[in-house]
């Protein structure tokens, strides 16, 4: 089918600009000598996770929920890479039970003990990873702090029985405020420099810690060294978005994630087109507003994908975008009612949230060759 023909907004992905993005990743981290661990969060979808290597390559979830997803679809080296709390242990007892090989993160004395204690009483055997702050951007333990070694004091477990204590992971969310490629670099070796020094504090207290995991597209994409590193996290890669342009990691057409939304409606006092794609179809997220250019909630294109000047989603409600000229509201072309138009998303993770699947297209044409369904939400299978 074209995809004139789907019912708007829709959900578009360019296969080829995705292949790129993946090809471009790869090669860089290729020669670094770590494994790339690809975040599926950004995509929550089988078919586009097959893309990154298939199920036997391992993979980064942010929810138990996709954990379960993917073990269903063949994959089982599975990093659970957010805090855990003990509430969540049962159903990471029965994604083991079902052959899931599980790692979890935590940063406290308190969820290590309940990790520990539930592991000893469940006859469970669950690799843990400290997570380490490295830039003060979220979560974690600071490579320096004594806190490090309180937590692995509670992690007691083998390399094949208990919660055992099998290194550290960090992200360097701080990497998304960088301002220039010379900072994204800065950070990236800030990222690596943290993380490998808290496993070297915990070898040298006796714990093996092998692995040291870090991570964002940003780092990913501009680190100069990763010496000390054993793999690398990164997701919105796959996709790319206005903000990762906006730090200069990727170009425009690198992007291969957009809305496809219909001209609805004019106000043409005061310069808006009104479309049916609103924050519903694109999300809440304003990541650009703190870019050098703000692309309110997402840059206007043509039904080929080309930017329409400078035209962006200046505002949204719930199920109605409105498109102006970013700085001239009365230069904004009053497109007839029934103009298909294409989004741009700012945070492809956040867009992609807010639909239920994929429709496919392979290169400059409009066919959708395929609709691959997307995963949302939280809660168990």
């Amino acid at each position: 089918m074209q995809f004139e023909s789907l019912e708007t907004p829709a959900l578009l992905l360019d296969q080829t600009r995705m292949a790129r993005n993946i090809a471009r990743l790869r090669e860089r981290l290729a020669p670094m000598g770590v494994t790339l661990r690809p975040h599926v969060k950004t995509n929550k979808s089988a078919d586009v996770t097959r893309e990154l290597g298939g199920p036997a390559h391992p993979i980064t979830v942010s929810t138990l929920k996709e954990a379960e997803y993917f073990l269903a679809h063949g994959w089982r080296d599975i990093l659970y890479a957010v805090g855990v709390v003990p509430s969540k242990l049962p159903h990471i007892d029965r994604l083991v039970a079902g052959g899931a090989r599980l790692s979890i993160v935590l940063d406290n004395v308190e969820a290590a003990c309940a990790v520990a204690q539930y592991c000893q009483e469940h006859a469970l055997f669950l690799p843990v990873l400290i997570e380490i702050d490295t830039d003060g951007h979220r979560s974690g333990v600071a490579p320096e702090d004594p806190l490090l070694l309180d937590i692995a004091a509670q992690l007691p477990g083998t390399p094949s029985s208990g919660a055992w204590l099998a290194g550290v992971m960090t992200h360097a969310g701080e990497s998304y405020n960088c301002r220039s490629q010379a900072a994204i670099e800065a950070c990236a070796e800030q990222e690596r420099a943290g993380a490998v020094r808290a496993a070297a504090r915990l070898r040298e207290a006796g714990y093996e810690a092998p692995v040291v995991s870090v991570g964002s597209t940003p780092t990913a994409h501009f680190a100069r060294s990763l010496e000390g590193v054993t793999e690398v996290r990164a997701g919105v890669y796959v996709f790319f978005d206005l903000v990762m342009h906006g730090l200069g990691v990727c170009a425009l057409d690198d992007i291969a994630l957009s809305v496809l939304c219909t001209v609805i409606g004019h106000q043409r006092e005061k310069g808006w087109l009104i479309t049916d794609a609103g924050w519903m179809a694109m999300s809440r997220d304003r990541g650009t507003s703190r870019q050098a250019v703000d692309q309110g909630y997402g840059l206007v294109c043509d039904v080929d994908g080309e930017p329409l000047g400078e035209l962006i989603v200046a505002d949204a409600n719930q199920e109605h975008g409105v498109i102006r000229h970013r700085s001239d509201p009365q230069a904004t072309p009053m497109l007839p009612i029934g103009t298909l138009l294409r989004i741009l998303p700012n945070h492809a993770c956040a867009t992609g949230a807010q639909h239920d699947a994929y429709h496919v297209l392979r290169g400059p044409d409009h066919t959708v060759h395929a609709r691959w369904p997307r995963l949302n939400g939280w809660g168990a299978l």
